[in-house]
């Protein structure tokens, strides 16, 4: 049995409100969700009649009034994120935060500092860390068992057309605070990141290639990793062979994944390279395991609650990644070499992703 159940809020019931839902209602006892917050009060009392819920609240203020809950989700849009968080963390309250946890590196170390000054956690929704085989790499990884890492590309190569962009907070600086760089590819590139550990260098490019959005709808990355390792990334919401993937190679073996917005072990190959044919045993001795998802991450939060650890993604972790996209986009934008600590307080990228402005700024605002 489980030391306790912690009693559990969800903070916005739009999509992604249901995969935290389903992965509350996957941990049986050790969690419980007793309220949701909305600003739509017909779409929270629907949310909460589907899933079962008692409670449900017009605002975060007044849940955190009323209930005593040990994590709230937050599953509002991005603009909301910091503020949010930070309200949940001054009141005392562990916080799992969808991505991105906050729009800019200003908003982000805000959050951490509120962490520092209460006895709760933030952590932020990157599920991709949390399936089996990409902990078994990174175990692989920090063992050296597969070599030195050499060279990686992470592709996020997704469609969204203009009905998606619609919704008035979408393909926004002020609202998302970036476009597939922020809101989707970062799921990839935030797993190769906790794979090869400290970048140290980024040259980018971002473009505007084919949506009416004040962001961009693409963009590509050259990165250099305190390790030595070198690798591309590439974000879009304009590719029609929608595919997400990622490739390592280390001195012994290429390690790929392939998949959309989630993966199995089945998705994941191994090719050692010639006379290292062991890194094969060693990956597959594991039994299979669990797929990225919500569930897993959920599960991860729930058992460093249990040991009184703070929860995995912290806001170092997530500092990280955000730190990623600020340097990706000042690259992009001012056409240098951005490195790792470059963007202070001082930069123009630290307060806003789109820093000096985009290069079709004027086109957009048209």
């Amino acid at each position: 049995m489980p030391a306790r159940t912690h009693l559990s809020a969800i903070v916005g019931t739009g999509a992604i409100a249901n995969a935290h839902a389903s992965a509350l209602r996957a941990a049986g006892d050790r969690a419980r969700l007793v309220a949701v917050v909305d600003i739509d009060a017909d779409r929270a009392r629907a949310f909460a009649g589907e899933h079962g819920v008692p409670g449900v609240y017009p605002s975060l203020a007044a849940l955190l009034a009323e209930e005593a809950v040990d994590v709230v989700h937050l599953c509002t849009p991005p603009r909301q994120h910091a503020s949010l968080a930070i309200e949940c963390l001054d009141a005392g309250v562990t916080v799992l935060v969808e991505k991105p946890p906050a729009l800019s590196l200003a908003e982000m170390d805000e959050l951490v500092a509120a962490e520092r000054r209460s006895s709760a956690h933030v952590a932020t929704v990157f599920q991709h860390r949390f399936g089996a085989a990409a902990v078994r790499l990174r175990r692989l990884t920090a063992a050296g068992r597969l070599g030195r890492p050499l060279l990686a590309t992470c592709a996020t190569l997704w469609y969204r057309d203009d009905d998606y962009f619609a919704v008035p907070w979408r393909g926004s600086w002020d609202s998302e605070g970036g476009g597939p760089t922020m809101g989707h590819g970062i799921h990839q590139f935030d797993l190769l990141l906790s794979v090869l550990g400290p970048w140290r260098e980024i040259r980018a490019l971002a473009a505007r290639q084919a949506r009416a959005v004040h962001t961009e709808d693409v963009s590509m990355a050259l990165v250099t990793f305190a390790s030595g390792a070198v690798a591309t990334v590439v974000n879009s919401v304009v590719s029609p062979r929608q595919t997400s993937a990622l490739r390592f190679d280390f001195e012994r073996a290429t390690v790929e994944v392939e998949h959309l917005y989630g993966y199995t072990d089945a998705d994941w190959t191994v090719t050692p390279a010639p006379g290292h044919e062991d890194v094969l045993s060693w990956w597959g001795d594991a039994e299979p395991g669990s797929p990225s998802s919500h569930e897993g991450q959920v599960m991860a939060v729930l058992d460093a609650l249990d040991r009184g650890d703070p929860p995995p993604v912290t806001g170092a972790d997530a500092r990280n990644t955000i730190e990623f996209v600020a340097a990706l986009y000042a690259s992009a934008f001012t056409d240098e070499t951005i490195h790792s600590g470059q963007i202070t307080a001082e930069h123009p990228f630290y307060r806003r992703m789109d820093g000096t402005g985009a290069p079709w700024a004027e086109v957009a605002a048209r």
